[in-house]
């Protein structure tokens, strides 16, 4: 038995536990450099406001009393620390899925699942001020299913049963119980059947989640893929996708953004590209990693039609894999140097790194040349600065002086305070 628990509306979450007058208003969480809506409150879908809406298109509704708000990733990624961190004391073994989700593998525990829920819902909100919903199924497809039923019936009356509404537990229910759940729910629904998958499902007649649980598996198969031929049997019981409690060892790590405002000079750039290429180490060494080469690139946008168009990208190998921010720092300038051209409104730039293994382990070879000096220690201490007193505490020269006076910086026009994880922001409440 598995569950799935899952943050409401989650950024806009965060924004309400420090700003308790966004209750019940309809709240917006804009992307970087405030361009689309990248999360809802319920009362801001209510009034038309879709995923990914363009903030210039829906503008006009703050006049109907829509917020707008600019992302804060810091206090987001920190408010989900605490979340799962709770979360994870009501289950033995937990994976967490994405920034606001994680299953919990409920196999051998006892009692009441449904008051097991709604416990953990009320400590997760008494602790964090988070809102939550669960859900319960002997697989993981059935627990993310039951966990949109717990939300939709809270935020739809009507649809499902009301007492599926914040905890939906599929085990208690009867085989004509859930059946007409799953009659009731859209094939869309279904965990790991996307837009395009759906629409295929719809034409050939399998419209709702209950005609794809009684599909033919092999022939699923043989028309999609063996992914959702899985995905059928989880539907109907049989669990094929265990939980991942061990966090795999990442492929590749990435770090860019888009501008503010055109960047024209090597040197913004070179801020900009020193900035994301020490975040990227920083995520390497967190990941007990090595890159064994960096990947640069720059970019104009091709929505400003005016202006002449570049792309440039280039791979920088390093000649032992590193972690260290230096090394990597280096190599991405070095690279940067190497795909500029002058005359050019830069919109984005970013950081790759590639060819990454664990931290410690590389082929050995003859070493002609002076031994590098181990830093490990160095960046240790760096790492330990950061995260006490605030990233950027400590930095390369390279980056620039954090403040207004970067050129490359995004526009976050709307963004609130680091109120969990800065102390000049931590809030102050007076009797």
């Amino acid at each position: 038995m598995f569950a799935l628990v899952d943050g409401n509306n989650f950024y806009v979450s965060c924004e309400r536990v420090f700003r308790p007058s966004l209750v019940g208003r309809p709240v917006v969480v804009l992307s970087n450099n405030d361009g689309c809506a990248i999360a809802r409150s319920n009362e801001a879908k209510a009034l038309g406001v879709r995923m990914g809406h363009p903030w210039f298109q829906c503008r006009h509704l703050e006049a109907q009393g829509l917020v707008a708000l600019s992302a804060n990733f810091a206090l987001y990624g920190d408010m989900s620390d605490r979340m799962m961190s709770l979360v994870a004391h009501h289950a033995p073994r937990q994976e967490i899925y994405s920034i606001d989700e994680s299953f919990l593998d409920f196999t051998g525990i006892r009692g009441n699942r449904t008051a097991i829920g709604h416990a953990l819902r009320e400590q997760v909100l008494t602790w964090t001020g988070l809102p939550t919903c669960v859900g319960f199924g002997a697989t993981k497809t059935l627990a993310k299913l039951a966990n949109h039923v717990a939300k939709t019936a809270e935020r739809k009356p009507g649809l499902y049963p009301p007492e599926l509404a914040q905890v939906c537990d599929f085990g208690r229910l009867s085989d004509e119980q859930l059946d007409a759940v799953f009659a009731a729910t859209e094939v869309g629904e279904v965990w790991g059947v996307g837009r395009r998958i759906g629409t295929a499902l719809v034409e050939s007649g399998v419209r709702t989640v209950l005609d794809l649980k009684h599909a033919d598996p092999a022939a699923l198969r043989r028309n999609f893929s063996v992914v959702l031929e899985k995905t059928v049997r989880e539907l109907q019981g049989t669990s094929c996708v265990d939980l991942d409690d061990q966090p795999r060892q990442k492929q590749q790590i990435m770090v860019s953004r888009s501008f503010g405002q055109g960047v024209l000079r090597l040197e913004d750039l070179n801020e900009a590209v020193s900035t994301f290429a020490a975040r990227a180490a920083e995520k390497l060494r967190l990941d007990a990693s090595a890159a064994g080469a960096v990947l640069v690139f720059i970019r104009t946008s091709p929505f400003r039609a005016s202006d002449a168009q570049y792309s440039g990208s280039v791979t920088v190998p390093m000649v032992q894999p590193t972690s260290d921010t230096g090394r990597i720092v280096r190599a991405a300038c070095n690279g940067l140097r190497q795909i500029f051209r002058p005359g050019f409104r830069y919109a984005k730039a970013g950081v790759m790194l590639v060819d990454l293994g664990s931290e410690g382990q590389s082929q050995g070879e003859l070493d002609l040349e002076p031994t590098e000096i181990d830093r490990s220690r160095l960046m240790a201490v760096m790492d330990g600065v950061n995260q006490r007193f605030g990233r950027g505490s400590l930095s390369m020269a390279s980056t620039g002086t954090i403040g207004p006076a970067r050129q490359w910086g995004m526009r976050q026009e709307r963004r609130t305070p680091d109120y969990t994880t800065s102390w000049r922001d931590i809030p102050i409440v007076r009797a």
